[in-house]
């Protein structure tokens, strides 16, 4: 079976795959503070009823990357495969710097390649809300970064002196009529006037309309608010990314 592992500046998440088919998928927190056995444990409670016999990594905090690369050959016995431009990524990736693009955002461009129709723009709603845009030639030419809908919380609470930390909600109405709800309506709705308008700016300069694809925890709260509704929600995108790859390489490793 195969393990991926999206390791994100919040949380990792794990998916477990027995050929195409997602068979379990866990969420840890991105703690840099645990140690290399504490992840041991974790890897060996998780997957102890599963033989697990391949492992791909995409990751954007390199302080646990040696950390999760031992933990996986511990208990596993053998070495992950971490996504880089090291790699056989699928597409071209078409950036100014190719090596700016974060491996979850490889991830979702390969799945989105490989799943849907061209162009796509991935939405992936995590710390950060993201596009990643594959155009009508299968190259992913770049995309969208802005803070993420739990960032921009954090943020008002932290960086203001009055305004409360609150959680994740839905927006009754775009007239907040509290505190809270004022919030709400503008990290809530404002995001999805923001998406709303840069899917337009994007499809305008693409020259064409695009599938529109949504990733990411937030995916299925925020699409309430669009003028425009995804095309498809999936939730697990950056996971089939990864094991996409994973298949990709080792068959060029066989056929070499």
């Amino acid at each position: 079976m195969l393990l991926t592992a999206d390791i994100g500046n919040t949380s990792i998440t794990l998916g477990l795959f027995e050929e195409d088919a997602l068979v379990e998928e866990f969420r840890l927190a991105s703690d840099k503070d645990l140690s290399l056995e504490e992840y041991e444990v974790l890897l060996k409670s998780l997957f102890k009823d599963f033989k697990v016999d391949g492992c791909i990594i995409s990751s954007v905090v390199e302080e646990l990357n040696d950390k999760f690369k031992k933990a996986v050959k511990n208990v596993f016995k053998f070495d992950p495969m971490f996504l880089s431009l090291d790699i056989n990524t699928g597409i071209k990736i078409a950036l100014d710097n190719p090596y700016e693009a974060g491996a979850d955002r490889i991830a979702n461009a390969a799945g989105a390649y490989v799943l849907y129709n061209k162009p796509v723009i991935v939405v992936d709603f995590g710390t950060a809300t993201t596009f990643d845009i594959v155009n009508k030639d299968g190259e992913f030419i770049g995309g969208v970064i802005a803070p993420g809908i739990n960032s921009q919380l954090k943020a008002l609470n932290k960086f203001t002196s009055k305004l409360p930390r609150i959680d994740v909600a839905i927006s009754n109405s775009a007239i907040g009529h509290n505190t809270a709800d004022a919030i709400l309506s503008g990290v809530i709705r404002g995001s999805a006037c923001m998406i709303d308008g840069l899917i337009k700016q994007c499809e305008k300069e693409l020259g064409e309309k695009a599938v529109l694809v949504a990733t990411g925890g937030y995916s299925g709260l925020i699409c309430n608010y669009l003028k425009r509704p995804f095309d498809f929600i999936n939730p697990t995108l950056t996971l089939e990314g990864l094991r996409y790859l994973y298949q990709l390489n080792r068959l060029s490793a066989v056929v070499e």
